[in-house]
């Protein structure tokens, strides 16, 4: 229970959302607006440790297939379906927001914001002229959050805006360094390297990784 839920977007394109109208009739109310509400008497994840239950196996004709069991046509349907029902209710939410607010620009986060199959769809529906997903949108992020609510709103610290993108400058994480540099840093460092042209690291990565060798790769 609660893994692997990218999994699913990933595997609905081998399906067919056949089961959406029975997921929408039955698993989950949803409204014009795009809230929504999950009857929870068909999932056992809140108190149990599994994701579904008996009456969810009822409801689709067949129990959860075994941990690394063949998948089926019935895995597949049932994938794209609840890819279609999220992308739905994404929809409808997007439409609403940009109804209420009059906003040009949309901020997500949260682990659904990393659906991008749902994030192109709600782009193309032109309710905003700008989408722009927080790279830590998972669980993760939450640690980050709560740091920079901390940094801003109880030790009174400005928001630092570069005025080009957001603080974070997207997803990456420091500065880049010149090949000069690195090579001078590791030899004060004592340290024991070779330099390779790119199609040789390639080469030379793949190898290792069939050895069943760690690699650690920085670029940049």
């Amino acid at each position: 229970m609660n893994s692997g839920e990218y999994k699913v977007m990933g595997f609905a394109p081998y399906g067919e959302p056949k089961c959406s109208k029975l997921i929408m009739d039955n698993v989950v109310d949803v409204k014009e607006d795009g809230s929504f509400r999950l009857y929870l008497s068909y999932f056992d994840y809140c108190t149990g440790l599994r994701m579904t239950n008996e009456k969810f196996d009822a409801l689709f004709e067949a129990p959860p297939r075994s941990p690394e069991s063949q998948l089926t046509q019935r895995e597949m349907d049932l994938a794209a379906s609840i890819q279609d029902v999220t992308e739905e209710i994404v929809l409808r939410l997007g439409r609403s927001i940009a109804k209420e607010t009059g906003e040009k620009n949309l901020c997500l986060a949260g682990g659904v914001a990393l659906n991008c199959v749902a994030n192109d769809k709600l782009l193309r529906d032109k309710s905003f002229d700008n989408i722009w997903i927080q790279p830590a949108a998972g669980d993760a992020g939450g640690a980050l959050g709560t740091a920079l609510i901390a940094h801003h709103n109880f030790q009174g610290q400005p928001r630092k805006l570069n005025g080009v993108m957001d603080g974070m400058k997207g997803s990456y994480l420091g500065p880049e360094f010149a090949q000069d540099d690195i090579e001078k840093r590791r030899t004060a460092a004592g340290v024991k390297f070779t330099f390779q042209p790119d199609d040789e690291t390639t080469e030379n990565t793949v190898s290792a990784l069939t050895e069943g060798k760690v690699v650690g790769w920085f670029q940049g």
